[in-house]
């Protein structure tokens, strides 16, 4: 039992601090530089997405996991699943993420729009880095059953 406790809070840190790292940079550049918000709202923005990514994260690497069991070996077929998987679970969150910080109007839609487009292009290289991290914590790449839904 402390084993299997072990992997799920060792799954829980190496998902947060992947989230948290990768999308702390790219949300900055969406932001200001996309959807044209202050460098006062991208802060306020950052602040709240990283309170936000604490509980989420570990829930996106489960997310993540279920999804990649569809991946098929090939790269295309894993660019597709992790794409998928990343638009589906954070654009929503980040919609929100963003109009609460002062984004609307066209800013808003913007910003949902660069956060989509972001989500598809950083799919295959935000998994590669959840993968990585979760290396760095002894832990399995996504899909396969100590990281998934059974932890």
């Amino acid at each position: 039992m402390a084993d299997k406790q072990s992997i799920s809070i060792r799954g829980y840190i190496a998902d947060t601090l992947a989230l948290l790292l990768f999308f702390t940079t790219t949300g900055i550049i969406n932001e200001r530089f996309i959807a044209g918000m202050s460098w006062d709202q991208v802060l306020q923005a950052r602040l709240i997405g990283g309170v936000l990514m604490v509980p989420v994260g570990r829930p996106y690497g489960v997310w993540r996991d279920w999804m990649m069991r569809h991946a098929k070996g090939t790269r295309l077929s894993q660019l597709f699943w992790d794409s998928i998987s990343l638009m589906s679970f954070q654009v929503p969150i980040y919609a929100g993420i963003i109009a609460f910080s002062g984004a609307s109007g066209m800013g808003l839609l913007r910003g949902v729009l660069g956060a989509a487009v972001m989500m598809i292009v950083l799919g295959r290289p935000y998994g590669a880095f959840l993968n990585w991290v979760r290396r760095l914590f002894s832990l399995p790449p996504g899909g396969e059953k100590p990281m998934s839904l059974n932890s």
